[in-house]
């Protein structure tokens, strides 16, 4: 197996950013050096993604590298905040230069579309996983949390639901073209970077939909103390899930599949109009799928115990 830093040299190591990237030091030195822009606060997040427990080992590389990224890049934009940098560090339990080309071009892919330079990270044997750190920048008073819904707020959702889920299922039953538009929403997600810039002065809280619809509400709401009733048949599915999964799964899937990397807002009635047209300048649906209440708890759908994905009790499969 080729040493760290041979493997760093020929697949990490990009072009050097450049004061003008806000980068004093970057890959090659113990510390990555960093310069936030003034005024600006600094985000950070960090997710690793485990072969066979978030994505199939024998996946396309260059997915497995955009989808590590593209999983933290949407906690950055949930939070309203301009993706500057990323830290990497991969396990691999051989060297196979041509799977590491594509990997690293997967990777390399989504920090160029995505502004994010990467000036950092570690190499080292084991089994495959990836961890990446992302580092973004918002002005104070913008930066978007999970505390801050109030009654009577509507909540919305970007995009659709449901097709990481989707994409799994077709997976499993043996789908292997990353151009159906489920098996693309799993393993090439979307990180919604601009909704995110986009809504950070009108929304009061957001959250990632990563682990599902239901789990991820719940996770807004005990941070703001609110309760919430939705709207069941408002939710938006992803195209071709009721198709591959039936009417049922498909609106369990929206619900509690995980793996959708959409955002979930809460904004005042008043604005929903405003935020509705920004993002559809961007090519992007908001949906209203219900309101905030101070009645504790989610009203308006069934419960069934699959709240979504938990590493330590199961998930929601």
């Amino acid at each position: 197996m080729a040493s760290e830093f041979e493997l760093i040299a020929r697949h990490f190591t990009p072009a050097t950013p450049g004061p003008q990237a806000g980068v004093a030091f970057g890959v090659g030195d113990d510390c990555a050096m960093l310069a936030p822009r003034p005024g600006l606060r600094l985000a950070v997040s960090v997710d690793t993604s485990v072969a066979n427990v978030h994505f199939p080992a024998d996946a396309p590389p260059e997915a497995i590298g955009y989808r590590a990224l593209a999983v933290s890049l949407s906690d950055l934009a949930a939070m309203g905040a301009e993706p500057r940098w990323c830290l990497m560090a991969l396990a691999l339990n051989e060297d196979d230069d041509a799977w590491l080309a594509e990997f690293a071009r997967g990777f390399h892919g989504l920090c160029r579309t995505s502004g994010t330079a990467l000036v950092g990270g570690d190499v080292t044997r084991g089994e495959l996983a990836i961890g990446v750190t992302v580092m973004g920048e918002v002005p104070p008073d913008l930066a978007l949390s999970r505390a801050g819904a109030r009654r009577g707020d509507v909540l919305a959702v970007t995009g659709a639901l449901g097709g990481g889920a989707g994409g799994l299922v077709l997976w499993r039953r043996g789908e292997r073209d990353l151009a159906h538009p489920l098996l693309a929403r799993y393993l090439m997600p979307q990180p919604r970077l601009a909704a995110g810039l986009a809504l950070r002065d009108l929304a009061h809280a957001a959250i990632d939909i990563s682990d599902g619809l239901l789990a991820d509400l719940e996770h807004l709401l005990a941070a703001s103390r609110l309760g919430a009733r939705l709207e069941a048949d408002a939710l938006p599915l992803a195209e071709g899930l009721v198709e591959a999964l039936g009417g049922e799964e498909a609106h369990r899937a929206a619900l509690s599949g995980g793996d959708d990397y959409e955002l979930l807002v809460s904004l005042p009635a008043t604005a929903l109009d405003e935020a509705t047209r920004r993002l559809a300048g961007l090519g992007l649906s908001l949906t209203p799928i219900g309101v905030t209440s101070t009645e504790r708890g989610v009203a308006g759908v069934a419960l069934d115990g699959h709240h979504g994905w938990q590493h330590f009790q199961g998930g929601g499969e």
